[in-house]
């Protein structure tokens, strides 16, 4: 049987770049080499794309050669040799600005190469969280109360948005994820200092009500009308909320747990919104949804995450283990989808 050649997409431009490589070394390692045969793309931090033959501590790209897309062509165009590369599906483990906001998508669909996971407008308006919030509410589904704030605008006046949201906010980078740029603020210089830091990273950012409440996580599976939800689970930070660290490093705290310690009637309300809010952002092949669980029992959408940590200790592997699915099996899933919906739609 003709193996089903994969290019591993990993790296990338953004400030989830190391986060990458961890949850792309673990594919690679896991991936079955009796149904696949595996090339690697390195994307460094400047956005070039290189063909490496294996993982090492620190990536170095002095002797590798180039991959240049050849559009139409389902081909990449190694530089400076010629040599050809026709994968027959593109697996992006990819995070942030320039791998999971519908870029790379892109590349892969002028290639006319199928690619793993969600297509060019589910993976732009999920990576873009103002985006989101607007579809998601659009069809009646609660999200955290914000307002927007942009680069060019004064720093706004704490006092209003405390009238307006409450007295403890949460200041975010609406295109990046990882918890990167994100600030908890009680006062009006802790709001100055958290907007300065969060536009670092984007020229959009959310100012959010801070909701006392439970964080779950739900994993998504498939390409509709066939995609699974997984079970709910859970994150118990070790801080004030999930932050960079707390997810991770290696002396973290956080906890994280794959049944969430809610009721079933909730379990199977979070379950509900995130097959339709699969749907409704016309996801494929892979994402995982962000809630918080209020005191109150509102349930509030935080984020959705088109391309979530890979590694095989990151919350969406876990939660399809915890449905009997291994990682290694995961990933023939992943493949299979997409393999088998050809060409991802815009």
């Amino acid at each position: 049987m003709k193996k089903i050649s994969v290019l591993l997409l990993f790296g990338g431009e953004s400030s989830e770049h190391e986060v990458s490589v961890s949850s792309a070394r673990n594919v690679h390692q896991a991936i079955d080499r009796e149904k696949y045969s595996v090339d690697l793309c390195y994307i460094d931090e400047s956005g070039g794309w290189w063909y490496v033959t294996e993982f090492t501590d620190q990536i170095a790209t002095e002797n590798c050669r180039q991959l240049l897309p050849v559009f139409g062509k389902a081909t990449f165009m190694m530089q400076p040799s010629g040599q050809l590369l026709k994968p027959d599906v593109i697996f992006p483990i990819l995070h942030g600005r320039n791998g999971e906001d519908g870029s790379v998508q892109g590349v892969a669909q002028l290639l006319h190469i199928p690619i793993v996971g969600c297509g060019v407008t589910a993976s732009g308006i999920a990576m873009n969280k103002l985006a989101c919030k607007a579809a998601l509410e659009a069809n009646n589904i609660n999200v955290i109360p914000y307002i927007s704030h942009y680069e060019y605008q004064a720093i706004s006046d704490f006092d209003q948005l405390s009238s307006q949201l409450g007295d403890t906010l949460f200041v975010k980078p609406a295109r990046a994820g990882s918890s990167v740029g994100i600030n908890k603020v009680r006062n009006k210089e802790e709001l100055q200092q958290a907007l300065r830091e969060a536009h670092k990273h984007d020229s959009i950012v959310l100012i959010e009500r801070a909701i006392t409440g439970q964080e779950l996580e739900v994993a998504v599976l498939g390409t509709p009308p066939h995609h699974r939800v997984s079970g709910v689970g859970e994150i118990i930070p070790s801080k004030d909320f999930y932050t960079y660290e707390d997810k991770y490093a290696s002396d973290s705290e956080a906890k994280v747990s794959v049944d969430a310690n809610i009721s079933a009637k909730n379990k199977e309300r979070v379950r509900v919104a995130s097959g339709r809010i699969f749907e409704i952002l016309d996801c494929k092949g892979l994402s995982r949804i962000d809630y918080i669980l209020g005191d109150d029992d509102t349930l509030y959408v935080m984020e959705v995450n088109t391309l979530p940590g890979f590694t095989d200790i990151s919350m969406y592997p876990k939660l399809w283990q915890n449905e009997g699915i291994s990682y290694k099996q995961l990933i023939d899933e992943l493949i299979d989808d997409a393999v088998k919906n050809g060409i991802i739609n815009l």
